[in-house]
């Protein structure tokens, strides 16, 4: 073999690892070993083929042949070489297969220590809004209140509800948002009204048919208290269920407290600000897609900018953290719903959660919610998943059947946060594998809605680049941050 001929394999076995190293795509780990199984094999063979023509194939034969017995060798001489090719190839495994596996062992050391780096930049000290009890206490004292929360408004471990209680606070009522007081609801499943067993308060539920507090339901209340975990995404409700609060108020003469929580989300902002023409419960603003603020800075600039019905503007106090800036990465304690479980979840949902309005399933019925996705014609087959009813998903997408796609948890857990966009390059791949693109999209408009214009869609279609896509919103992303820096109360990421 000539020593170009010998370059010509290297080139055309190592190139298949170069470009696999460079796939954005292949994030999962079932994906991963198996383009790194395939890649040792291709170097393996490089490894026989350049030894054997550095050897010389004559000398090679001749060496082992050697050893063999007189009869061995006349009958053994004509299939020296793939006996040789053999023998080598096996001697190769063996010696890559040992290596292999202390390899592994190192890089799942290196892995750990990764994950520990990652995680120890969270943010520990960051004192919440609703643990400064002294600074709201004054506007709760002789006042008849009423909880604005569910399963994630708690301080140092108990449930607001009971803290205040057990600070002799008059809580009369509580007022609870898309997946109840306890946080296991169905996204989109209708939240009954009812009683906590606990204390006895009845529980209004704010989801469904009755989004905003009535006038008879405020009659015996004084002043509304808003604890609730948000994750900085236009379409994630709980926003949307304080604007009607902060509506009712003003429209009763009642008092607001928001009680801030950091934003997960809320070192980046971006995305397409949202078509008025396409308001609705899971997009009411003007804002981009993730907006990057918390909950209190939210509040302060829907009542300062006159998003509130009629322009009125409520009585609002906003409480502060403490130790917080925009900078900061902040580990949520309790899940803030049933299908974002962990981190990776709550990083990738922004992106991730456009895909609701397709036929691609997001992992619901799994224990991947938020952190996989696929459908069952996906062609790659080396990560696939069956979703099946659990908590928060009674029926699925794909309910029972095979589905094949991309697990993206490792690549939301460790990386994505340190991204800060959003990332539609998984949007456009599955589009671009889908069989059958005039069924890619659902036929009720709820994609418009998530990504709050028509646009998006059409230059998907079309076939446009995620880079070219994200151009199309920069412009007006700049505008909205000039706003919303009026209303920041802790510092910026930029």
């Amino acid at each position: 073999m000539s020593t170009k001929t010998s370059n010509f394999i290297s080139y055309f076995a190592l190139k298949p690892f170069r470009y696999r190293s460079r796939n954005k795509h292949s994030t999962n780990a079932n994906s991963y070993a198996n383009n790194r199984n395939s890649d040792n094999w291709f170097r393996r063979l490089l490894t026989f083929f350049t030894s054997v023509n550095a050897f010389g194939y004559k000398k090679f034969c001749v060496q082992w042949l050697k050893f063999l017995p007189l009869v061995v060798r006349k009958y053994t001489i004509d299939l020296a070489m793939p006996i040789t090719a053999l023998l080598f190839f096996i001697l190769i495994n063996v010696a890559s297969c040992a290596q292999q596996e202390k390899n592994a062992v190192v890089n799942e050391r290196t892995a750990h220590q990764d994950t520990l780096e990652v995680y120890q930049k969270y943010k520990t000290d960051i004192v919440l809004g609703a643990q400064r009890f002294e600074v709201y206490k004054p506007y709760l004292e002789n006042k008849r209140v009423a909880i604005v929360g569910n399963h994630t408004s708690v301080v140092d471990s108990i449930h607001l509800v009971d803290f205040l209680l057990n600070k002799n606070i008059n809580v009369v009522k509580v007022f609870a948002p898309e997946h109840g007081f306890r946080g296991t609801a169905d996204a989109g499943e209708k939240v009954e009204s009812g009683k906590d067993a606990k204390t006895g308060l009845p529980i209004i539920s704010l989801y469904g048919k009755n989004k905003k507090p009535t006038k008879e339901q405020l009659q015996n209340v004084d002043v509304l208290v808003f604890d609730i975990q948000d994750v900085g995404a236009r379409f994630y409700t709980y926003i949307s269920t304080m604007h009607y609060v902060m509506e009712a108020a003003a429209e009763n003469g009642k008092k607001i407290i928001v009680l801030d929580r950091p934003n997960p989300n809320g070192h980046y902002v971006d995305g397409p600000i949202l078509d008025m023409k396409h308001q609705s419960f899971i997009g009411m603003h003007p804002v981009p897609v993730v907006h990057g603020m918390t909950v209190a800075e939210y509040a302060t600039m829907v009542n300062e900018e006159g998003w509130l019905a009629n322009k009125i503007k409520c009585d609002l106090t906003v409480v502060t953290c403490e130790n917080y800036s925009h900078k900061d990465f902040y580990e949520l304690p309790i899940a803030p719903s049933p299908n974002l479980p962990n981190m990776a979840a709550i990083y990738l949902y922004p992106s991730l959660c456009l895909f609701e309005g397709t036929k691609i399933s997001v992992g619901r019925g799994t224990d991947l919610q938020f952190q996989i996705i696929g459908y069952p014609e996906y062609t790659d087959t080396s990560f696939c998943f069956i979703p099946k009813p659990n908590l928060g998903a009674k029926n699925p997408d794909y309910n029972g059947l095979k589905c094949c796609g991309l697990n993206l948890y490792q690549f939301g857990d460790l990386y994505f946060r340190n991204i800060g966009k959003l990332y539609l390059d998984w949007l456009t791949l599955m589009y671009q594998s889908y069989p059958n693109k005039a069924d890619f999209f659902r036929k009720d408009g709820f994609f418009t809605l998530l990504i709050g214009n028509e646009e998006v869609r059409e230059l998907i279609e079309q076939g446009k680049s995620s880079e070219e896509i994200s151009t199309t919103w920069q412009k007006d992303v700049e505008q909205f941050k000039r706003i919303r820096k009026k209303y920041l109360l802790y510092e910026d990421f930029e």
